[in-house]
């Protein structure tokens, strides 16, 4: 199967953003659920193996997205790699929160996640992404994610994870006994570097802020992701973790 959808926003009258264009195709389609924020909605089964998805985001200036899913998306084996690719520019001054549920990688797909990011001057994002190693109870499956983000023309994060080589897999420093990982990208700047238990928030040269974290569960990563995101964008690191996490002892 290949399917693209596609989101634009406007700057309208008043100053108010208008969600312009929503194309869908399944099994990616598009909700406008508020005034600025757009839901993914899984109208069949996917991706499986084979597949070529793309999902094309556009924000312009002055304007703001919020972006998620209803769901979490199971990628399932099938005959061959099954793709996802993301292309999101984000105009001068607009706004782009991209939140949608985990991806879940079954046991036997062989999948690639893909997002090029492009950012203009004063553009505010947070992007975050999360990963499911397999279903309760099976191995995960194969995936390569890539993530590169550009900013005022110049690279800012350029970076690639892979999970289901057995290869590294085996390797403590990769994962571990994580069944969950995750990373959420900001342009706020966190003040410092921190790390705590599972998770660390680390301040890019471009401006930005990464933030990546490992969990036993999907409760706890979401968690101290969204630690990570407070302390960057509040600087309070006060509140305690919800799900497998306790109070994070910063170093």
């Amino acid at each position: 199967m290949r399917a693209r959808a596609a989101v634009a926003t406007v700057l309208g009258p008043g100053g108010r953003t208008v969600v312009q264009r929503l194309a869908s195709a399944p099994p990616l389609t598009l909700r406008q659920t508020g005034p600025y924020t757009v839901h993914l909605v899984s109208t069949a089964a996917g991706p499986l193996g084979g597949d070529r998805l793309a999902l094309d985001v556009a924000v312009a200036p002055r304007t703001t997205l919020e972006l998620g899913s209803v769901a979490s998306t199971l990628v399932l084996p099938g005959e061959g790699e099954s793709e996802m690719l993301i292309t999101a520019r984000v105009g001068t001054g607009a706004t782009l929160r991209f939140t949608p549920e985990p991806t879940v990688l079954a046991a036997g797909c062989e999948h690639r996640l893909l997002v090029r990011l492009t950012l203009e001057p004063g553009a505010n994002v947070l992007w975050r992404e999360e990963l499911v190693l397999g279903r309760h109870g099976e191995t995960t499956g194969r995936c390569h994610a890539r993530f590169d983000a550009i900013r005022d023309g110049l690279p800012l994060l350029r970076q690639e994870f892979t999970v289901g080589d057995p290869a590294l897999d085996t390797s403590p420093a990769v994962h571990g006994s994580a069944r969950c990982v995750g990373t959420t990208f900001l342009t706020a700047v966190a003040k410092e570097p921190r790390v705590a238990d599972g998770v660390a928030v680390l301040p890019l040269a471009g401006p930005g802020t990464l933030v990546s974290a490992l969990a036993a569960d999907a409760v706890g990563l979401r968690s101290r992701l969204e630690w990570g995101e407070r302390t960057t964008i509040n600087g309070d690191d006060s509140v305690a973790f919800g799900g497998d996490g306790p109070v994070p002892g910063l170093q």
